[in-house]
C-alpha cells in the first residue's frame, strides 16, 4: 500500500518490513517474474528485484504517483528489469494483461501506509504534522477526508469510525465533527477529537489515532481494494507461485486470513503460514512501524 510538498527521511522511507521472512516465504529465484502490488518507496521491490536478477522481471504497481517516482529511482540504482505502473492493487489482473504477462511466480502486498505519506504534512495522513486534511493515496481523484467529514451525517461518520477505526467513542467523535466545513486541516481534526473525548488524553495512544485510520480507510476504499486483490491475485500465480501479504490491523488481517483459508480448503493452494508471522523484538525496536505487522502467505500447487 497515496501530492503535497515536503521532505522525508529517505532511509526510513525505504525500510522493508519483515524482509527476511518475506524472502524466505516467496523463495524467489533468478529468472522469475515477481510483483510488488504496493510499491511504496521501493524497499521491498528492490529486495525482490535483487533475488530474481539478472534475467527476472519485477512488476511494481502503486496508485501514488510519488511512489512510482521514488521507487523508480531506488530500483534504477539496483539494476535488473522492472516495469512500474500507476494502478490500484485491485487492478493487478488488468495490469498484467496489458503487459502481456500470463502469470507470475510471486506476489507481495504490504498494506501499510508508506513513511513518506505519513511524514509529508501536505498529504494529511498524520495528526503529528499539520496540513490539509486530504488523506488520498491518489491525489488526482476522489474526495478528501475534509470532503467526507463536511458531507456526511453524524450517523454515517459514526459507522465509519466505529467499523474502520474500531473506536469505542465513535458516536461522540462523529457528533463533534460531522458536517463541519471548518475542519479542513489535520490539527483542527485532532483538536476536535481530543475535545470530544477529554478523558483519554493521558492514554498511551493518541485519541485521534483510530479516527484518522478510519477516515483514511474510507477515503481510499482500502478494504474494497484489498477484497478485489484477494479475489484476483491467487489466480494470477503460475503453478508453484507464492503470494504473501503484510497487514497492520485486524480488519485487513481478518480478510487475508479468511481468503487464504478458503483457498487452502480447495485442491489448488497450500498455506505457507499456519499462523500469522510477526516481527521480532529487534526489528520492532529499529523500525517501530513494524510492531503491528502480520505476514501470511499461500502457494499455488505445482
Amino acid at each position: 500500500m497515496t501530492g503535497g510538498a515536503g521532505e522525508f527521511p529517505r532511509g526510513e522511507f525505504h525500510v522493508p518490513v519483515m524482509a527476511d521472512a518475506v524472502l524466505k516465504l516467496l523463495k524467489l529465484r533468478p529468472g522469475e517474474v515477481a510483483v510488488d502490488a504496493t510499491l511504496g518507496g521501493g524497499g521491498h521491490a528492490r529486495m525482490l528485484l535483487e533475488a530474481i536478477s539478472p534475467d527476472g522481471l519485477l512488476i511494481g504497481i502503486d496508485r501514488d504517483a510519488r511512489a512510482i517516482e521514488e521507487a523508480g529511482a531506488a530500483l534504477a540504482a539496483s539494476g535488473g528489469r522492472s516495469k512500474l505502473i500507476r494502478a490500484r492493487m485491485g487492478e493487478l489482473a488488468r495490469v498484467l494483461s496489458e503487459l502481456g504477462v500470463g502469470g507470475v511466480d510471486a506476489i507481495l502486498a504490504d498494506l501499510g501506509v508508506s513513511s513518506h505519506q505519513l511524514n509529508e504534512g501536505g498529504r494529511g495522513f498524520s495528526f503529528m504534522r499539520d496540513g490539509p486534511l486530504d488523506m488520498r493515496m491518489d491525489c488526482g481523484s476522489g474526495m478528501t477526508a475534509a470532503d467526507l467529514i463536511s458531507g456526511s451525517s453524524a450517523a454515517e461518520l459514526e459507522e465509519i469510525i466505529r467499523v474502520y477505526g474500531e473506536e469505542r467513542y465513535s458516536r461522540r467523535i462523529a457528533s463533534a465533527i460531522a458536517g463541519r466545513r471548518d475542519i479542513d486541516t489535520t490539527a483542527k481534526l485532532s483538536a476536535a477529537i481530543n475535545r470530544a473525548v477529554p478523558g483519554r488524553r493521558n492514554t498511551r495512544i493518541n485519541p485521534a489515532t483510530r479516527t484518522f485510520q478510519a477516515l483514511r480507510i474510507a477515503v481510499n476504499d482500502e478494504l474494497g481494494e484489498l477484497k478485489n486483490f484477494l479475489d484476483s491475485a491467487p489466480g494470477l500465480l503460475n503453478p508453484g507461485g507464492r503470494l504473501a501479504v503484510l497487514s497492520y490491523h485486524s480488519l485487513e488481517d481478518r480478510l487475508v486470513k479468511r481468503r487464504f483459508r478458503e483457498l487452502a480448503g480447495s485442491d489448488g493452494f497450500d498455506l505457507l503460514t499456519k499462523k500469522a508471522m510477526r516481527p521480532g523484538d529487534e526489528e520492532i525496536e529499529s523500525n517501530l512501524r513494524s510492531r503491528s505487522a502480520k505476514l501470511r502467505a499461500i502457494r499455488r500447487a505445482a
